[in-house]
Formats: C-alpha cells, structure tokens, sequence
C-alpha cells in the first residue's frame, strides 16, 4: 500500500474504531499531541474525546464514506473525508450527519498519525 493509501485506509479505521469503541485502537492512530475540533468549537485533547467515547457522551453507530481526499507533502499530510455518519452524541437522540473530517496528519518513526481533525458538515 502507498501512503495515499495507508492514510485513506486509516481514516476508515478511525470511523470503524469510533463505533466498536476501540479505545486501543484509536489510540495507536493518534500522535501525542492530537487533538479534536467539535463543530461547536470545542477543543478537545486525545484522552478527553476517548473518554467521551468511552462514557457515552459520543455513541457512533455507522459511516459510509462519500469521499477521502490525501495531499501529501513529505512527512506531513492533509485528508479530508466525508461521510454519513448515525450517531448520537452529548446525551441527544441518535441521528444522521454528512460529517466532514479535516485532518492533518505526521509520519513518525515510519508510521503515520493523526495530528488534528477538525469536523464540520457538508
């Protein structure tokens, strides 16, 4: 697999990970300095989203990816996905979302990670 590759296929993990809830999983995906932008605004470090994975403050429930597009520029990158997303999250009903992730992400020791995602609608 090409890095274009690797990264398209990371991002499917990443949604696949957030609705069986593999913490581990996400974790091994995600630099040490990764953080989430919230629609909202909200800024929130790796653990705080997990556990809010974890808790039940976010529940994902299916995401059928529409588009992911990978611009690559040596050891760093950007991808942006679309999907629609089911999901039920900060204690309301469970719906449906076309969720845009903006991502960066950063080659370390061989491997890539995620360094930021930023989510909005399309």
């Amino acid at each position: 697999m090409n890095d274009r590759e690797t990264i398209m296929e990371m991002y499917r993990k990443y949604w696949n990970s957030m609705i069986t809830k593999d913490l581990d999983g996400l974790r091994s995906m995600m630099a040490s300095d990764y953080y989430l932008l919230h629609m909202t605004g909200v800024k929130q470090s790796a653990e705080v989203f997990l556990n809010g994975l974890s808790n039940g403050t976010f529940n994902y429930f299916s995401a059928d990816h529409d588009d992911i597009d990978v611009a690559i520029n040596g050891d760093y990158a950007e991808m942006t996905g679309k999907s629609r997303v089911v999901a039920a999250v900060y204690g309301g009903g469970k719906n449906s979302w076309r969720l845009q992730g903006d991502f960066t992400l950063r080659r370390e020791d061989g491997n890539w990670k995620f360094t930021s995602s930023k989510a909005s609608t399309y």
